[in-house]
């Protein structure tokens, strides 16, 4: 009890924060701008040329689940990350930049401790952003093309091409994806708590797991380390589009996710080892 109470408290800190909010709004800006984008019709005539070459009904796949699977597939990664990298890169050095961590440490509590209830709350942040983003997404696209419709998803990236006529088929795959989705942005959530945990300014933290990531996705896409792509972080992240197959390959999927576990495990420790030497007393 004593440790859930102390994550509400530490939940209750993260979002008093303005700059946690900022986030929501972006993303909403963002949705709304998609939604006008996506009824014009430029952006109609594409999409039923990609749908008709495909042998597929354009009045059933013009539809509010395929308008929610583009708002996160284009933009999750490229925007989310900067706001996680934003929240997980101020929760531990912004404490220390206003000098509240030495009062903390008064109290009877270990730093490992102090550390794993700031994560599991960047953990509870990153996974609801995610499905916040979701779910106000297909709630706009309701009410700009209605309920009804099936779910289209073409990403050449990464190879997938999936078409679910039936709604209800179609939406338990988008939120099984969803949550894949929340799972792979933990990862860009943990880099940036590991610099938070060391001697460095919230901005600083931010910067540097933004550079790291988009250094990756970079290299990534150069054609000489095109055969060792599946060794770059942010193709580890986009794994979470193999769960939009019609038959989800698991052990490719299970593979990633542990990869990037890994990860997360690793950079925690990282940073809880810098931290645990840090001194916060002088």
């Amino acid at each position: 009890m004593n440790a859930l109470a102390q994550l509400r408290g530490e939940l209750r800190k993260l979002f008093a924060r303005p700059r946690t909010w900022i986030g929501y709004g972006a993303f909403l800006l963002m949705e709304i701008i998609i939604l006008v984008v996506y009824k014009l019709d430029k952006s109609k005539n594409l999409l039923r040329t990609n749908l008709e070459r495909n042998d597929l009904n354009f009045e059933v796949f013009y539809s509010s689940l395929t308008i929610t699977f583009t708002i996160m597939v284009f933009s999750m990664f490229l925007l989310g990350s900067i706001y996680f990298a934003l929240v997980a890169g101020d929760i531990v050095a912004k404490e220390n930049e206003d000098g509240n961590l030495r009062l903390i440490f008064a109290r009877p509590i270990s730093r490992l401790q102090l550390l794993l209830v700031k994560y599991a709350a960047v953990i509870l942040y990153t996974v609801s952003f995610v499905f916040f983003v979701g779910i106000t997404g297909y709630l706009m696209a309701i009410l700009a093309v209605g309920r009804d419709g099936g779910l289209f998803i073409m990403e050449p990236k990464m190879k997938i091409f999936a078409a679910y006529s039936q709604w209800n088929e179609g939406a338990a795959r988008l939120a099984l994806g969803a949550l894949g989705v929340g799972i792979s942005m933990v990862t860009i959530s943990s880099i940036a708590f590991m610099f938070s945990c060391f001697r460095m300014k919230p901005a600083a933290a931010t910067i540097i797991t933004l550079s790291i990531l988009f250094v990756d996705m970079i290299l990534q896409n150069f054609p000489f380390f095109r055969p060792y792509e599946e060794y770059f972080i942010t193709w580890r992240m986009s794994a979470w589009l193999f769960l939009m197959e019609y038959k989800i390959d698991w052990p490719k999927v299970l593979e990633s996710f542990a990869f990037l576990g890994g990860v997360n495990a690793t950079v925690f420790v990282i940073g809880w080892l810098a931290f645990q030497t840090r001194d916060f007393k002088t």
